[in-house]
């Protein structure tokens, strides 16, 4: 018997589980790989789903490469940056005419709809008037999270989308990653048991921290949107996903402790290019960071020629917050944050992202009445109490650029395929993240936010 009819012929067991084995490859004993099968329910494209990218930026730049890699599938039409670089840089990639590039958003809806979808990976603040105007247009949109910087703007959205019959899909990626996607649907096969508890850990990491919240575009919650959304709404969502029951209450705790002036250190100076004594023993050192290891230089606009970089980086450095000390910043975004969570049936859980780690990937622990699950995206362990025996599930996914082993387990380009898919068959069942599914998450993140400033615990009603 050849491997693959081998494996078409067994069945791996956990409790009253059967996990099919017709993706799965084995390592070693009792550890597998297993990447996500085709959905039955995709169809051949006739032509591409069209879609104009609002944001040319780190996210919008994501999206926009799926279609360059399956322009079967999806064809960008027209782009909305005002940043020049990025502009000329998406429209040359897309090949999208002169007609269709715009420097702002507004431009794009004073046209006829000239396309079937729009893609928003604009900033936080402004994803709510043009996700509005898309949906009164009649463009399907894919929204990047969060949906927006108010509650009261979020229900509006879904109510927009209900008024207009429109598909509204959020990218919470992480719906999308093999790793949660496996993990979900063991638990709803019984895998093990009942679910009684969950603790899902976010280690942000040191310098990922000081690049986006505190020198970077998230640094002042008043201008954008608090960290429990911008950073972890992705991880309020797959927790209650996962547990698929209400959300009943919340209560959060933490603060900003350590990236403040009075914790500047001695010889340090408003910028790391200004002669700062401490620079070059400084774990947050900007020049050490972007221009000695060239990390997170997607911000910086680089040119072509990767002789003129360091200059170009220098000049970053000396003209932009992410040259300036960390302890200098106007930023407010707590740099710990844990979270309680009540929900139906007496099913509790325990999030906290953590900014001072050394590492990253989200790490979860499931309790259930006949087995426990513990995963760390590069692999899930399932124990099961009832037989004592251990299985270990290695997912496989394409995980973007920026995003390699730390951020979304190859969610981003499978939420793609998806919403190609939706789109093009005009139905928002084929995801399973549409603003419908995906609210709940952020109306969990701003009860938690009222939590942490109030000092007490908030219910959480989805009906107001």
């Amino acid at each position: 018997m050849n491997r693959r009819n081998l494996l078409k012929s067994l069945s791996l067991s956990i409790g009253a589980t059967v996990i099919s084995t017709e993706s799965l490859a084995r390592l070693s004993d009792s550890t597998y790989t297993y990447k996500l099968p085709d959905n039955p329910l995709h169809k051949p494209l006739g032509k591409p789903v069209t879609a104009i990218t609002l944001g040319a930026g780190s996210r919008g730049t994501v999206y926009g490469n799926f279609a360059a890699k399956f322009p079967d599938q999806l064809k960008i039409v027209g782009v909305a940056e005002p940043n020049p670089y990025r502009n000329s840089k998406y429209s040359e990639k897309h090949q999208i005419p002169k007609k269709h590039r715009f420097d702002t958003w507004e431009q794009v809806f004073k046209r006829p709809k000239f396309a079937d979808a729009i893609i928003i990976s604009t900033p936080d603040a402004l994803h709510y008037t043009p996700c509005m105007k898309a949906l009164e247009m009649g463009y399907d949109v894919l929204l990047e999270k969060p949906i927006a910087p108010t509650e009261q703007e979020c229900r509006d959205i879904l109510e927009m989308t209900k008024k207009t019959g429109r598909i509204v899909a959020v990218c919470h990626v992480l719906r999308y990653a093999p790793y949660f996607v496996k993990m979900k649907e063991l638990i709803s096969q019984g895998a093990i048991g009942e679910v009684v508890s969950v603790q899902h850990f976010e280690p942000i990491e040191h310098l990922h921290m000081a690049h986006s919240y505190v020198r970077g575009n998230w640094h002042n919650s008043k201008e954008t949107t608090p960290i429990i959304l911008a950073k972890s709404c992705h991880d309020l969502d797959i927790i209650k996903w996962v547990i698929n029951k209400p959300s009943q209450r919340i209560a959060a705790m933490g603060d900003l402790k350590w990236f403040r002036k009075e914790n500047a250190p001695e010889g340090s100076t408003a910028r790391c290019t200004d002669g700062c004594k401490v620079e070059r023993e400084c774990p947050y050192s900007a020049v050490r960071h972007y221009h000695d290891d060239r990390k997170r230089l997607y911000v910086m606009d680089l040119p072509e020629d990767k002789s003129k970089h360091s200059e170009v980086i220098m000049d970053r450095l000396k003209t932009t917050n992410y040259g300036r000390c960390v302890y200098r910043m106007e930023n407010d975004q707590p740099d710990h944050y844990v979270t309680t969570i009540q929900f139906a049936d007496n099913v509790t859980a325990s999030f906290s992202m953590e900014a001072f780690t050394s590492y990253h990937g989200r790490r979860t622990r499931i309790m259930g009445s006949m087995g426990d699950m513990v995963g760390d995206m590069d692999e899930l362990v399932v124990t099961d109490f009832r037989t004592k025996k251990e299985l270990k599930l290695v997912p496989k996914a394409e995980d973007v650029e920026n995003y390699k082993n730390s951020g979304h387990g190859g969610g981003d380009w499978l939420l793609m395929r998806d919403f190609v898919q939706a789109v093009a068959q005009q139905d928002p069942s084929l995801l399973t993240s549409t603003i419908d599914e995906s609210i709940e998450s952020h109306i969990m993140g701003f009860m938690a936010e009222e939590s942490r400033k109030q000092n007490k615990i908030m219910p959480i009603r989805m009906t107001v």
